[in-house]
Formats: C-alpha cells, sequence, structure tokens
C-alpha cells in the first residue's frame, strides 16, 4: 500500500493518516471502499492497533471515512451539494450556546478540537443492538412499561452498587434517575434557587452551568480554580461576603481543565460549607474516566450537606442520555418533585439498556477501555500542542480535556474565528469563565480529536504569522 519512515520526525500515526487521506482526495480510494481493517494494517506495517486507529479516528472526524462498527471502515461518500441541510444556529458564532451546538450538530468535516464528546467511532460498539433486545425481552411490559418518576427500582440498586463501591454510602433510596448531567443541573436550580440568591461556581467552569443560573437569575460568584481544587482563601471570602445558597464544584477531571482535587483542599471545602451553611452540589461527569479511586465529596461527607450527580452520557452513548442523582432523602425529594413537573420519568428502554450493562460488567469493561485510550491520546495530544507552541497547564493525568495557554499577545476570539474558516471548532478560554472574559489566553482541548495533524498545523501557521517562534514555546 505504503510504506512508514520510522526516521521521520512525524509519529507514524500522522504519516498513515496523510498517505490514507492522499489516496482519498487524490480519488485511489473511491466513495464506498472498504479499507484494511486495524489489525490487518496493524500487522502489514508492524505497528501499534492503537497507532492505526489514532490515524483512523482523525480522518472519521474529518468525514472522509466513516466506521460502521464491526464491519469496519469505508470511505464516505462525497456530500451532495444540492441538499441544504444547515441546520438553525441557536447563537451567534463562538458564544457558548453555539459552541454547545457545534458539538452535537457534528457537521462533516469539521474537527471539534475543543468539543466535550468522545469520537462517535469509540462508542459505536458500547451498546450493541444485542443487548438492546436482550433488555426490552426481559422487561414485563415491553414498550408499553412505565418507568417509576424515580426510576426502575432494580437500576437505581445497580447505581447505588457502584457508588458503594467507590466508598459513597449509598442505597436505591437515595438515588434519582435524570436525562443526564445537563437534565441534574436543571432540577438542582429550580428545586433549590430563586432570583437574588448567591451561587459559587468554580472559575474556570462548564459554560453551560453559568447560562442556567443566569437564566434562574441568580448571582455568580466565582472561585478560581486550581490544579488541586478551588482556591479556599477565595471560597472563605466568598462564603462571608455572600452569603451563598448552593455551590457547584467539580472534584473529579473538572471541565474545561482536566484537573483532580485533593482530599485535603476537599475537607476544607466541606468544612467551610459547613460553617456556612452552603449546600454542595458535586459534578462527577467525567468520574467515569478516572481509573482507581479518585477522592469525591459525597464520599467524604456520607452526602450530608452534598447532592452528587453523574451521567453515562459522555462515555457510553449520547444517545442513551441518562444520569442519575444522589442526596439525602429530604433533599431527594425535592429534586423528584421537579422531575416530575418538568419531565415527569425518563424512559423505561433507556433504564432497561443502563441496567443491562450494569448488570453484565459491559459497562465496567467498556469504561477501561476509555480510560487506556484517551490516556495514549493525551500523550499523543500533548506532544503535538506542545510542538506547535501551546503550553499546557498543570497537565492532568486522565480525562478528555487539556488546558492550553497560547503565547503571549495572540488573540484568542479571532484565533477561533479563523479556525472555524478551516473548519476547525475551538474553546476560547473565555467561555468558560463565569464573566466571559474575553481577554483568557486559554482554549480547551478535547484530547482525542487534538491528535488531528490539521490541528498543530493550523496553530503553527497561526503563532508564526503573529511573530512568535515555536522554540520553548511548548513546555508546560
Amino acid at each position: 500500500m505504503f510504506s512508514l519512515d520510522r526516521n521521520s520526525p512525524v509519529p507514524l500515526s500522522e504519516q498513515i493518516d496523510i498517505r490514507i487521506r492522499a489516496m482519498i482526495t487524490e480519488h485511489r480510494l473511491l466513495p464506498g471502499a472498504r479499507l484494511m481493517s486495524i489489525r490487518q494494517l496493524a500487522a502489514q506495517w508492524q505497528v501499534s492497533p492503537n497507532t492505526v486507529v489514532a490515524a483512523y479516528d482523525r480522518l472519521v472526524a474529518d468525514g472522509l471515512v466513516l466506521s460502521r462498527g464491526t464491519s469496519g471502515y469505508f470511505v464516505a461518500e462525497a456530500p451532495d451539494e444540492a441538499i441544504d441541510a444547515a441546520p438553525l444556529e441557536a447563537g451567534e458564532a463562538h458564544e457558548p450556546v453555539w459552541f454547545a451546538q457545534q458539538a452535537n450538530d457534528l457537521r462533516p468535516g469539521v474537527l471539534q478540537a475543543s468539543g466535550g464528546a468522545l469520537p462517535a467511532a469509540w462508542l459505536e460498539d458500547a451498546i450493541p443492538s444485542s443487548l438492546v433486545q436482550r433488555a426490552l425481552a426481559r422487561s414485563v411490559g415491553g414498550m408499553a412499561a412505565r418507568c417509576p418518576p424515580q426510576g426502575m427500582g432494580a437500576l437505581r440498586e445497580r447505581l447505588a452498587m457502584a457508588m458503594r463501591n467507590q466508598g459513597m454510602p449509598v442505597d436505591a433510596s437515595a438515588v434519582l434517575t435524570t436525562y443526564g448531567s445537563t437534565h441534574a443541573i436543571d432540577l438542582i436550580v429550580r428545586a433549590f434557587l430563586k432570583p437574588g440568591d448567591a451561587v459559587v461556581v468554580e472559575d474556570p467552569g462548564y459554560f453551560l452551568l453559568f447560562e442556567r443560573l443566569r437564566q434562574a437569575g441568580v448571582r455568580l460568584v466565582p472561585v478560581t480554580r486550581r490544579s488541586d481544587g478551588v482556591d479556599l482563601a477565595e471560597l472563605e471570602a466568598a462564603c462571608v461576603d455572600t452569603r451563598p445558597r448552593l455551590m457547584f464544584l467539580q472534584p473529579v477531571l473538572h471541565n474545561p481543565t482536566g484537573w483532580s482535587s485533593s482530599a485535603a483542599n476537599l475537607h476544607r471545602v466541606l468544612q467551610i460549607a459547613e460553617r456556612h451553611g452552603v449546600l454542595i452540589a458535586e459534578d462527577d461527569v467525567h468520574g467515569h474516566f478516572q481509573s482507581g479511586q479518585p477522592t469525591r465529596l459525597a464520599q467524604l461527607s456520607g452526602l450530608e450537606g452534598v447532592i452528587y450527580y453523574s451521567s453515562f452520557c459522555k462515555v457510553l452513548s449520547p444517545a442513551l442520555r441518562l444520569g442519575h442523582i444522589a442526596a439525602t432523602p429530604a433533599l431527594l425529594k425535592l429534586l423528584l418533585r421537579q422531575k416530575i413537573y418538568s419531565v415527569l420519568t425518563t424512559p423505561t428502554l433507556n433504564e432497561l439498556v443502563l441496567l443491562e450493562l450494569l448488570s453484565t460488567g459491559r459497562f465496567r469493561k467498556h469504561a477501561e477501555r476509555m480510560q487506556q485510550r484517551l490516556g495514549a491520546a493525551r500523550v499523543s495530544a500533548a506532544r503535538s500542542l506542545r510542538s506547535a507552541g501551546v503550553r499546557l497547564d498543570a497537565m492532568g493525568d486522565a480525562g478528555i480535556f487539556l488546558w492550553g495557554r497560547v503565547p503571549e499577545g495572540v488573540d484568542v476570539p479571532a484565533l477561533a474565528r479563523a479556525a472555524y474558516e478551516e473548519r476547525i471548532v475551538l474553546g476560547p478560554g473565555a467561555n468558560f469563565r463565569a464573566d466571559g472574559a474575553a481577554s483568557d489566553p486559554h482554549i480547551r482541548f478535547n484530547v482525542a480529536m487534538s491528535q488531528n495533524v490539521r490541528l498543530a498545523e493550523f496553530l503553527q501557521r497561526q503563532f508564526s504569522a503573529a511573530g512568535h517562534s515555536l522554540a520553548g514555546d511548548g513546555g508546560s
């Protein structure tokens, strides 16, 4: 097919990507053609399967190749220019709501370099159709079965068991199922906040949380997020000065930085919250990507004064749309009422499928595979970004995100606009600031997507045009 240059400074996965990309664009590989399997190519070129996977993932992300699960990889059909399927834009380009929409519209050929999700090719085999059929067959009512508003009892017990295995003392009565983390945030806001309340948030933090809180008319109180957790002096001062009703924190694999809080930091957070009577909402959406037993607030507190929520949408399937909340009965009752008022219940089929996944152990094995793939992707993406001139602030050891700083003087919003002209979506640091600070020099990078050679080449061109030498700009 072609040979690889093992003496080249260009990584082998990028060489494979470049060669196959050229064969497609030069029509030596025609639309619909089946590519060699990962194992076949790995054996032919004497490289690891992960090297081939990284190359194929880039081609899939750019819309040049389609992954069809166990059937393999195929050259994509050329888009039909006569069809105008452009979706309605929810916001102006590069504002937070527009940024969130891009990650789900998944327009062909657009590289989601800052997106918040794993590549679809990574998740295609997570829930085989046979498992869905088996889950449905075990339901007494089939597709006519109703789901209790709190969630199916058997599923809640499985979720509670998983939490107990992580050191959180939870039983099924303390669990409520949701459509995912965004739904959990909405229920917490509805149940516990009123206009004018002060709410502590991490800065930087999750931009859709900021927007939901603004909709509720509450006052955002930003507290600096550091690599080991929130700034404790700032948190204490914020509690004294603003008397917040609630604080939203993400201790494990924080979004957007990828950092995890230390146990010592979390102990102090709980002490401060208890002293000032502040309720904590703990976001553990990315916890599935962390191996071992990271420390969580729900574990240290026994759920006293803490509402815990997580989701399976990112690690398992965006189509499943399922997550859960855990809290003491008095708090959970208020959240259950809000769920009934807003959506009544979650889908029976979704809960049956998740129950089957948890019961068979398939989910645990899938999560471990994702952790391993992300680990390899982090190394590759970090190397590529550093070579392009991006500095990585306190790089974490797991998860989807890297928090990168561009060279001094580079206009990040302008960089994001230029990137989109080349079909690359970048998430400016300002999107993740509670005050929307336009001068933030950071970008959130998705490690699975940021391995793509297109991104590194784009950044190198832009930084060079801005007068920045790459030498010495890639430190950690």
